[in-house]
């Protein structure tokens, strides 16, 4: 493909120098549930760090030490990990952290806007963090820009090659760029992250899901000719008419050569709800690519195994390695979720 632009958003296989995490801590919304969602972001960093370094965040020096001792207990090298202090809201890292594009060859991070999913929660110490983190020095020389305009990490997926897979309804939401129409959006989002293509998706949503249908709860690139996305067979699930239309709309996008993606289906989890009987977002679409590893979120459930061998299937060089993230979806989210990857390059 002969590439328009010197500007690229690197596919998430790409290769990478760290993960990054936002540790919970008691003065978020995961006081009540730290004892059950601690263990899962030791597993996080645990097997991400055997294949890169870990970035954490941390609200203190006390906090600091206390997430050092649970992850010498779950026999992490501490050595590849890279603690920072600073104040959090909560811990959604993908949608509060950089977004990385290459540039001339060279990654450059981008610091764009974070509002809360649209003003929905507090999140002023969230946007900060990264610009803190850049004058702590955690990103070494590469450059820095911030950016004024709203968008998450959740709500992009890129193939690498120029084209990005997203949703209406949550990049084009009022409450985020309400100045900007599609147009302008595309504009924008092609001069700074050098999209060429944009898939979008006017279908597709999961119940308790508070993001405005974040594209990583839904469908993923697995590699610039494939995607994976979420399905429901049962005509009596409440997603079942959303997903099935989501599906035909995948099945009408096209790649840049005019061929048909290949679609690999991912089941649905039974429904998990909470003490208040509210559904939580389980989906098994959320997954994180790290190096020559993915990391598969699963929820003690009988699907765990046909999810896990449905995305062997898609990443047949990588290790896939199922994390319970039950824990973490009480807070409406999960494992891609709480991750940013960085780019090679990024660190010194």
């Amino acid at each position: 493909m002969n590439r328009k632009n010197t500007t690229q958003l690197p596919a998430e296989w790409a290769p990478q120098s760290a993960i990054m995490l936002t540790w919970p801590h008691m003065h978020s919304d995961w006081q009540a549930f730290l004892e059950n969602v601690e263990p899962v972001f030791c597993d996080i960093a645990y097997h991400s760090s055997l294949h890169q370094r870990v970035l954490i965040c941390c609200w203190d020096d006390s906090h600091q030490k206390h997430v050092s001792k649970l992850l010498k207990e779950r026999g992490t090298d501490l050595t590849r990990i890279r603690f920072y202090k600073i104040k959090s809201n909560d811990s959604w890292t993908r949608d509060h952290g950089p977004i990385t594009i290459i540039k001339q060859q060279q990654p450059v991070l981008l610091d764009f806007g974070f509002n809360g999913w649209g003003n929905k929660y507090e999140a002023k110490l969230d946007n900060a963090i990264n610009r803190q983190l850049c004058s702590q020095g955690a990103f070494a020389d590469s450059p820095f820009e911030s950016i004024d305009l709203i968008l998450e990490g959740g709500s992009i997926e890129s193939d690498g090659l120029g084209t990005l897979l997203t949703t209406r309804r949550c990049l084009l939401s009022p409450q985020r760029n309400p100045s900007l129409n599609k147009s302008q959006l595309e504009t924008q989002l092609s001069q700074l992250l050098g999209v060429e293509r944009f898939l979008w998706l006017e279908h597709g949503h999961l119940a308790g899901d508070d993001t405005d249908s974040h594209i990583d709860t839904l469908a993923r690139f697995c590699c610039p000719d494939t995607i994976c996305h979420v399905s429901c067979d049962d005509p009596t699930d409440e997603h079942y008419p959303a997903l099935q239309a989501m599906a035909a709309e995948l099945a009408t996008f096209r790649q840049a050569n005019g061929k048909p993606y290949k679609l690999v289906p991912l089941p649905m989890p039974q429904p998990i709800y909470n003490e208040d009987g509210v559904r939580l977002p389980a989906t098994y679409a959320n997954f994180l690519i790290i190096n020559n590893a993915v990391l598969m979120p699963g929820y003690e459930d009988e699907h765990d195994g046909l999810a896990l061998q449905q995305l062997a299937n898609c990443f047949p060089d990588r290790e896939i390695i199922a994390i319970n993230c039950k824990p973490l979806i009480e807070q409406y989210g999960s494992l891609h979720c709480v991750t940013m990857q960085l780019p090679k390059g990024v660190l010194a």
